[in-house]
């Protein structure tokens, strides 16, 4: 099989693409990187191709039409719709979970019964389609409670209810389709969990792994981890809360248990695996699966990705042993995310984003939400404009070109968090 001169389609839009774009197109084996449907920022860096990710017949087509050797599926919709087995039956290699391995983030429901049924350690839970049995369900539990919608909701399908009020609401509009459609049909009631979250990706073929560097990221819109969740407002890696005997932990009690039942229930699981840790006083708890590289995580996982990352995805995607050894920087890398003012609520779009002439060393710009206005400057798209990556030696180098980059690019209504990376700083 082809393993020189690839040319890779990265499928999706935001800033996790554009950095898969970024690490591959660094590889050797690599002479070309596309990107569809991309964002007007990504376009001016790769080639960028017109697709509806929500259909598999035009992800297929277009991988055919383009005569690709490798497509990376970045976000979670088109593997939860079975783009990959879509893709892998028409002959075209492609990396992430087949739509069964991606039920461990299409359900929450499907993934807290899988954690249940393999003895792999979570919260306690119920879930529900129906509000009676839900409310019975909420007078025995102590708050607060977490309430989930089971599908797919952007990141933002969780709520933290302080009072029964909040848990009764949000159940009602959960089950009715009023908070999040048909993706809260179901829920999850979860014991509320108290400790730190840090963030598990592998990439893995089978039964084979991968682990990349421990990071945590920031969901709360908030500084100090206050108000609405949010997609992420800011990541960092490695983080010194997890040490490498704590790793091996979590790879023996969680991840080899997980591969293993996911092999047992007959899922050949091929991708990537983000394993949501909460570190409790009872030990480490798994939060959430998603099947694909997270965002902003990946920002800063991968560039401390020291071997090329094109051979990993390409024994992942044949289903082909991995490497037990994969060498990493012994840099630090740090995210911030600028949004528009008001996000994850409403927020203003359309305005011009004014960026450095260039870029200083140790940082780098990457694209969210972006596109081209009709005069041919970029502008804002969504609630999630920009990521102001940092790397540098030590954790405060990386913070430090991070946060003078932020201070570069300028659009009206730029908001972002001040003290990303709080609580591993609170540490040292």
């Amino acid at each position: 099989m082809k393993n020189e001169g690839l040319k890779i389609l990265v499928l999706g839009s935001g800033g996790r693409e554009h950095t898969l774009a970024k690490i591959c197109s660094q590889s050797p084996k690599v002479d070309q990187v596309l990107v569809a449907p991309g964002n007007g920022g990504i376009s001016k860096e790769f080639e960028t191709c017109s697709v509806a990710i929500e259909d598999n017949e035009s992800i297929v087509h277009l991988a055919q039409d383009l005569k690709v050797d490798l497509v990376v599926v970045g976000p979670e919709v088109p593997l939860c719709n079975g783009a990959v087995d879509a893709l892998q039956d028409n002959g075209i290699l492609a990396y992430g979970p087949s739509q069964a391995g991606a039920r461990l983030e299409g359900s929450k429901a499907y993934t807290k019964d899988f954690l249940a049924k393999y003895n792999i350690p979570t919260a306690a839970y119920g879930n529900f389609h129906e509000v009676g049995p839900a409310l019975d369900y909420l007078d025995t539990c102590t708050l607060p409670v977490v309430v989930k919608a089971s599908g797919l909701a952007a990141g933002k399908g969780v709520l933290i209810c302080l009072s029964k009020k909040d848990a009764e609401d949000a159940i009602y509009e959960m089950l009715s389709g009023e908070s999040f459609g048909e993706s809260g049909r179901e829920i999850v009631i979860e014991e509320y969990l108290e400790g730190e979250e840090t963030s598990l990706h592998l990439i893995c073929s089978g039964e084979s792994f991968v682990s990349l560097p421990m990071s945590q990221d920031h969901k709360k819109v908030g500084e100090g981890d206050q108000g609405p969740n949010t997609g992420g407002m800011g990541a960092y890696a490695p983080t010194n809360l997890v040490t490498e005997s704590m790793l091996d932990g979590f790879l023996e009690s969680i991840v080899k248990p997980t591969l293993s039942g996911l092999k047992s229930e007959g899922v050949d699981f091929r991708g990537t695996l983000y394993v949501g840790l909460m570190l409790t006083k009872q030990g480490p708890k798994v939060l959430e699966f998603n099947v694909r590289f997270g965002d902003p995580e990946t920002q800063v996982i991968l560039p401390l990705l020291e071997d090329d990352l094109i051979p990993l995805l390409l024994k992942s995607a044949r289903g082909e042993k991995l490497p037990t050894n994969v060498k990493f920087t012994q840099e630090s890398s740090m995210i911030v995310v600028l949004t528009s003012a008001g996000y994850p609520n409403s927020y203003p779009t359309g305005e011009v984003i004014s960026l450095p002439d260039s870029i200083p060393v140790g940082s780098e710009i990457i694209y969210a939400g972006i596109k081209v206005n009709e005069h041919g400057n970029i502008v804002s798209a969504g609630g999630r404009v920009i990521g102001a990556v940092g790397t540098g030696e030590s954790l405060e180098k990386a913070r430090g070109n991070a946060y003078s980059l932020c201070g570069q690019i300028e659009f009206k209504s730029k908001y972002y968090r001040k003290d990303i990376g709080f609580r591993e700083f609170s540490r040292t």
